[in-house]
């Protein structure tokens, strides 16, 4: 008898990735599916056979409400009680009277277009349709679990417990024992403690809505035990206008025009130009906010004025800093064309004495005086969109072709990280494409002993770049980590910029060939820890110390360069 090979756990859920991402294309450019019907049926089996660390219980009987609270989180406000939701290009919803309906973490504007159908805009490329449609599919898993508890098998009647919530459902205000009782039906159907029920009907409560939570868990039974009943399946649709677009840079081509006319404007394309992936404010707070905040602060460091700063109370010591960077070179542009990513620009020879943190050589001539373009964080292969457009020439009607001067580009960002906690450092010194044989070396300018000594682990590798954080399993990290390819953490966008700046540096020739680039990332998650996912929570202030230490080493290399 020949040997059988037993496959590995991590092959498994690399072929489950693989299976994913070929049926959601496959999908998309059928242009519709139902995703409790048969076309939904290869995505259901492959996110079942991959559990992601994120979805933590998506395979058992009892509901999963930490990747409940996350994917809700992602996605807008009421699709659970929607039949049909539609993936759209922008295509003019915002000009009628729909109010967008932003998902507090995800940048995406979605429209209620009636009772049953959501319409949500795609303009940030495949990366953002990989991620709805994985949201999605947990959802409706999760949605036909409650389906299969309530509904009392070859009948079309549900148990006692349904009844109890449905009646709590349509109360327009209940008693804190009527609560409690809504409660108790509810961890009965959802396989969960009372305790733990309790628990997340606090996370999901607001002032507007205190019975957030039953509603959710009401509506999402409610159009899963209609798919069972009637036949009537919920449709996901992908309209022509998006298919067509996706993947023409319509989005990225007018960001980056819309930027290079305003450094055209200002008389900033022939200087040399840093250009960094970062937030709105760790930038402008490190080269301002410990002088503006002087009298504020007159004893404390850095650290506990950046503190004081991210929090959402002090938005008067936020607005002095601002106003102090506008009056020192700093130029906004907030987003109008679909991308969702904000640019600041900093002109760094129209600083004023004793305004910036950082002091440029004495004798450097004006026209020699760097430039800072700052970009809000893109969004998986929107990464590629964005910095590919924006390396290329400015078209200019009078002089024909201007090439950017660009000296440097450094991306800082967010992680899983495989070894250590939330708040720890990662330089990678490659990127590896996941599920592909891509990977991109490079010379990093930073690295581990620039950010020794601030009681933070530091760790250096090559770092993956995922098709979706929420695709991510233990045993196929458990690979990456402990194999040859000695991989410190996951990403969504290093291998896309790294891509963007070697076509523009080593082929186009659009930039310098020698243009320096920095990557460094501080761990939001450990998706190796139990309870350390991205599922398990934010960073709070946990974030603040490497958000500002990374900033800090990109900004002395700027100004000593």
């Amino acid at each position: 008898m020949k040997n059988t090979r037993v496959t590995t756990r991590a092959q498994e859920s690399t072929n489950a990735i693989e299976r994913l991402y070929i049926t959601m294309r496959h999908l998309f450019n059928r242009g519709f599916y139902k995703p409790m019907g048969v076309s939904g049926e290869t995505l259901r089996n492959a996110l079942l056979q991959l559990r992601p660390e994120i979805y933590g219980s998506i395979g058992e009987e009892k509901a999963e409400l930490d990747g409940l609270v996350y994917v809700l989180e992602r996605l807008p406000e009421g699709i659970e009680q929607c039949r049909f939701i539609n993936l759209t290009s922008d295509e003019g919803y915002g000009k009628a009277h729909f109010a967008p309906i932003i998902p507090p973490k995800r940048r995406r504007n979605c429209y209620r277009i009636d009772d049953e159908q959501m319409n949500i805009e795609i303009t940030r490329g495949r990366s953002d349709i990989y991620d709805i449609l994985t949201h999605l599919t947990f959802l409706f898993i999760e949605s036909h679990k409650i389906c299969k508890h309530v509904l009392i098998e070859d009948t079309d009647e549900t148990i006692r417990d349904w009844g109890k919530l449905e009646a709590a459902v349509k109360k327009k205000k209940l008693s804190l024992a009527e609560r409690e009782v809504a409660l108790i039906h509810t961890s009965n159907i959802l396989n969960r403690p009372f305790e733990e029920v309790l628990e997340y009907h606090k996370k999901f409560a607001t002032k507007a809505e205190p019975e957030k939570f039953l509603h959710i868990i009401y509506w999402m039974g409610k159009l899963a035990i209609e798919e069972e009943v009637t036949g009537n399946k919920r449709a996901i649709t992908f309209t022509s206008m998006l298919r067509e677009r996706l993947g023409h840079h319509i989005h990225g081509e007018r960001w980056a025009n819309t930027i290079k006319e305003v450094m055209a404007k200002n008389d900033l394309l022939s200087r040399p130009i840093h250009i960094i992936s970062a937030n709105m404010h760790s930038v402008m707070n490190s080269l301002f906010a410990k002088k503006a905040l002087a009298k504020e602060y007159p004893k404390d460091g850095s650290l506990e004025i950046y503190k004081a700063l991210s929090s959402h109370e002090n938005h008067l010591l936020q607005k002095k800093v601002s106003d102090i960077a506008r009056k020192n070179g700093m130029i906004t542009i907030d987003d109008h064309t679909g991308t969702n990513i904000d640019v600041q620009i900093f002109d760094l020879a129209k600083i004023g004495d004793d305004a910036c943190c950082y002091d440029l050589p004495k004798d450097l001539p004006q026209e020699e005086k760097p430039v800072i373009f700052v970009m809000d964080y893109a969004f998986g292969e929107q990464a590629y969109e964005t910095i590919d457009e924006l390396l290329k020439p400015y078209k200019s009607k009078q002089k024909g072709d201007i090439f950017l001067d660009v000296a440097s580009i450094s991306i800082m960002g967010k992680a899983g990280i495989l070894e250590g906690g939330k708040g720890d450092l990662m330089i990678p010194s490659a990127h590896i494409f996941e599920g592909t044989s891509d990977n991109y070396p490079f010379k990093n300018e930073l690295c581990a002993k620039d950010f020794q000594g601030y009681g933070l682990e530091v760790f250096e590798g090559a770092m993956v770049t995922v098709l979706g954080t929420s695709l991510q399993n233990r045993d196929i990290l458990k690979f990456f980590h402990k194999s040859t390819w000695n991989v410190i953490g996951l990403e969504m966008e290093g291998v896309h910029y790294q891509k963007a700046i070697q076509s523009a540096s080593k082929i186009r020739k659009s930039i310098r060939e020698d243009v320096k680039v920095r990557y460094a990332y501080y761990a939001s998650d450990n998706p190796l820890e139990t309870g350390g996912t991205l599922a398990s929570g934010g960073l709070g202030t946990t974030g603040v110390k490497p958000t500002y230490l990374i900033t800090d080493r990109i900004l002395e290399q700027i100004f000593n360069s």
